[in-house]
């Protein structure tokens, strides 16, 4: 039987920064990976360092020490525009707001970062109207995001995540701005998408019954990842 290859592996990472002569360490020593298709949970209070952790998950921050590595390449001597390429090529995000352009409607939204990456208008336009049925929100998409519900505004940015097909999935409290219902929602298309694509998704959350939900629950104790239990 074949193992899978992890979609993304911290390997003895470390962040700190100095306050004086003081040092104050986020990440420690963190080791961790992801599987394609795997959803997994990372519950942690505030200030332990899980914004951290997902920045230098995303590369949009370098680690004092360790090794990131997507799809099994190590990414931490890469140069800034290979970063960027690798961000643009292999990594989606989703936030706790959704970011998206107001003057653009959901559709559109979808395609801009394929049009950026070089699809055609026309194959852009396919694959994100493909990405909205799929999220339950074709019908919507020639409204802009201000004619959009809370619910409606985050499917679309899932959908804009995940529309150049990358490999791992970043989101920080995707439902944090939600409504309970709504939020059962959201995570329930989140899911679905995850489980279709393959994508490996790291996703920060507080709601420790959606976190339940997932393949695997982890927090950060002392700079480091470790298991977490629920209940």
């Amino acid at each position: 039987m074949t193992v899978p290859t992890h979609s993304l592996r911290l390997d003895k990472v470390e962040r700190f920064f100095a306050q004086g002569e003081e040092r104050l360490t986020i990440l420690d020593g963190a080791d961790f990976e992801i599987f394609p298709g795997e959803m997994v949970a990372l519950v942690a209070p505030s200030g332990a360092g899980k914004s951290t952790l997902l920045h230098i998950a995303g590369l949009l921050e370098k680690p004092n020490a360790g090794e990131v590595y997507i799809d099994g390449e190590a990414c931490g001597s890469l140069d800034d525009q290979r970063r960027t390429l690798m961000r643009r090529q292999s990594i989606g995000f989703v936030y706790q707001f959704h970011h998206l352009l107001p003057e653009f409607s959901a559709l559109e939204n979808v395609m801009l970062p394929q049009m950026i990456a070089g699809l055609e208008h026309k194959e852009a336009a396919e694959r994100s109207r493909q990405l909205l049925d799929y999220m339950r929100i074709g019908p919507r998409a020639a409204h802009r995001p201000a004619e959009l519900s809370g619910g409606e505004q985050q499917r679309v940015a899932i959908a804009r995540a995940v529309a150049n097909s990358p490999h791992v999935l970043l989101a920080d409290e995707p439902t944090g701005n939600l409504d309970p219902t709504t939020a059962g929602y959201v995570f329930d298309a989140l899911t679905a998408l995850v489980r279709q694509s393959g994508v490996a998704a790291l996703i920060a959350t507080h709601n420790h019954e959606l976190a339940g939900r997932m393949d695997r629950v982890i927090t950060l104790e002392a700079g480091k990842i470790v298991p977490y239990l629920i209940g």
